[in-house]
């Protein structure tokens, strides 16, 4: 696999920090395979992260968010000794990290047929949003004059 240093961009840029982690961690993430998943969007605002996660039950299962990151990892845990044959459902442990963008938050997870559905809703706060300023000026001076002389 080919790897990028992006050392040189450090010196001649300011504020993109960040944007090189994701990179990096990108190039990283294209190694690891296991569970594997889907990314859909909804609507505009309204995405899902869908991971197979087959041979697990929910509390085997954890989903953590912080700050423009969710963590999804599985644990399992053999109760019985059991003799395989053939092993093809893997039940190893695994740790899946998705960076998400600003004001993205984890709205709700739920566990169907083997299938562990995380919604991801967008909700940019109203502070954030752009609103139309309302122009003030002074009145004309024509107008002044009119209404003292009515007066």
């Amino acid at each position: 696999m080919r790897t990028y240093d992006f050392a040189p961009l450090f010196r001649s840029t300011i504020g993109f920090d960040r944007l090189f982690d994701l990179a990096e961690t990108a190039q990283r993430g294209a190694e690891e395979s296991y569970p594997p998943y889907n990314i859909e969007r909804l609507a505009e605002d309204r995405y899902q992260i869908t991971l197979a996660v087959a041979g697990f039950s929910p509390d085997e299962i954890s989903i953590t968010a912080e700050q423009n990151v969710v963590t999804i990892e599985g644990s399992k845990t053999e109760k019985a000794e059991r003799e395989f044959l053939y092993r093809g459902i893997s039940t190893r442990h695994f740790k899946r990290q998705f960076n998400l963008a600003d004001y993205v938050q984890v709205k709700n997870a739920s566990f169907d047929n083997g299938l562990l559905k995380i919604e991801l809703v967008r909700e940019i706060p109203e502070a954030m949003k752009p609103r139309r300023i309302t122009i003030n000026g002074a009145a004309p001076a024509n107008v002044h004059q009119i209404e003292s002389k009515a007066a």
